[in-house]
């Protein structure tokens, strides 16, 4: 055990951690962007680091780890402190041994590691929770409620530099995989365009592209690669165009509900292998998709549990022998029934005795998905990459949309605040990830050109 270790921590109050936090806009690089500050708000018995990375193809966290275990360690005790915690969690695959290897001798007394099995969504954080502590977190609740708090490995390292080097988020580590020249995951500056990304991966070998940012399972279609790297990019997949995970991304919302009221035959798979209804969530898909067809047995307490749903992609990509995308239903669903301010509430049944069982193994989910001929190691460069020009998004998180401090024409350098939300709304400031010119300000982003 490093008990030196435990002592470094200690410097910083809980405050002081949340501040710095803060100024660094510091939020959750896992895809949502929930600002980190708030989340270390929260007082609760374990911090627990989602450090499964159970998208297949995406090659990020298992690598920062094993590179940076010291600075992971102490990122999991400055959140520690911050929440109050007396027992921290790294929840991470097996088969990431380098990781393990790293980890193992740096960690104190009330830091421990659990392995996981090679499944999928091992990284939904309420699938996480369950397997790394046995809590189940109630539908429509947040892991706080059964006295968890999770983040994912890149946010806790920006917890780590954010507390000693007061350094703000200015670029974002992301896996480029698939179809490309030279598979890799890399560090670039936020607000370069993904077409910068791909050029540094030697660029795509097939003739038609398409481009997902994220993962296979979760990841959401590239319509432009002039779009830029996030706080959030969770990386840059190629397939040809005419893979099954581009096409079903590219149906509208009209074919996804002609498809499931054409050929849905109620054999309720979907909800035989949903994650969520596993585990004694009320949420089932087959019923969902029902009741879209059929609109009597649409009840408003059934229609509420799509907001329960955590988009893991199971029932589609995996379950469905008929190509129905309850999902994305769920999706349409979750848009009408927030914008009428709806809520779930609803009970947490008993676990599913198969829950364990019916998780999907991701060597067997690569191959379900088509990805065999495409799924790469894609090692980690130490390359110091940069740009000459980058757009930075505004809203990079959940919340409000950051309000630009400079004026186009404005000279900034690498770590600056060019944006900040205002003082009590949910956000996080946004930094020049270069050192350069304001070229343009819109309504969405601010561009800074080097020079």
């Amino acid at each position: 055990m490093n008990t030196a270790m435990t002592a470094e921590h200690v410097l910083y109050d809980a405050q002081t951690i949340r501040d710095r936090v803060r100024a660094a806009g510091v939020v959750g690089a896992g895809g949502a962007g929930f600002p980190a500050h708030v989340k270390l708000q929260a007082q609760v018995d374990t911090f627990l680091v989602n450090a499964a990375e159970c998208e297949p193809m995406l090659k990020v966290d298992q690598q920062l780890m094993a590179v940076q275990a010291a600075r992971l360690v102490r990122g999991v005790q400055y959140a520690m402190t911050a929440t109050g915690a007396n027992a921290g969690i790294i929840a991470l695959k097996e088969k990431y041994q380098k990781a393990i290897n790293a980890l193992t001798p740096l960690l104190p007394a009330n830091i421990r590691l659990h392995i996981l099995p090679d499944v999928y969504p091992a990284g939904d954080e309420v699938l996480t929770i369950w397997m790394a502590t046995g809590r189940r977190v109630p539908p429509a609740a947040l892991p706080v409620s059964v006295g968890v708090v999770v983040n994912n490995v890149q946010t806790v390292l920006n917890i780590a530099r954010a507390v000693e080097q007061q350094y703000p988020v200015t670029r974002r580590t992301l896996t480029v995989n698939g179809a490309v020249a030279r598979p890799l995951t890399l560090s670039v500056p936020i607000g370069m365009s993904l077409r910068e990304v791909l050029t540094l991966a030697g660029g795509a070998t097939v003739d038609d592209p398409g481009f997902i940012n994220g993962g296979p399972m979760m990841g959401g279609l590239i319509t432009s690669l002039d779009t830029p790297v996030s706080k959030t990019t969770g990386g840059l997949l190629v397939l040809p165009k005419s893979h099954a995970l581009i096409q079903r991304r590219m149906q509208d919302e009209r074919t996804v509900l002609s498809v499931a009221k054409t050929v849905c035959e109620q054999c309720r798979l979907c909800t035989d292998l949903c994650p969520r209804h596993l585990i004694g969530h009320e949420l089932s898909p087959h019923l969902l998709v029902r009741a879209v067809n059929y609109q009597q047995a649409a009840t408003p307490q059934l229609l509420l549990t799509a907001l329960t749903c955590s988009e893991c992609n199971v029932c589609e990509s995996v379950a469905c022998p008929v190509g129905i995308s309850p999902m994305r239903i769920n999706r349409m669903l979750k848009r009408e029934l927030r914008a009428l301010n709806h809520r779930y509430e609803g009970p947490l049944n008993p676990e599913d005795e198969m829950a364990k069982y019916r998780l999907i193994p991701v060597k067997r989910l690569i191959t379900k998905l088509g990805l065999s001929d495409w799924y790469h190691d894609a090692p980690l460069s130490e390359a110091d990459y940069t740009t000459d020009e980058t757009t930075l998004l505004l809203r990079q998180h959940i919340g409000a949309s950051a309000i630009p401090c400079v004026q186009k024409g404005e000279r900034v350098v690498r770590g600056q605040c060019v944006a900040d939300v205002p003082e009590g709304a949910l956000g996080a400031p946004v930094h020049a990830s270069i050192d350069g010119l304001v070229s343009e300000i819109t309504g969405q982003s601010i561009t800074v050109i080097r020079g």
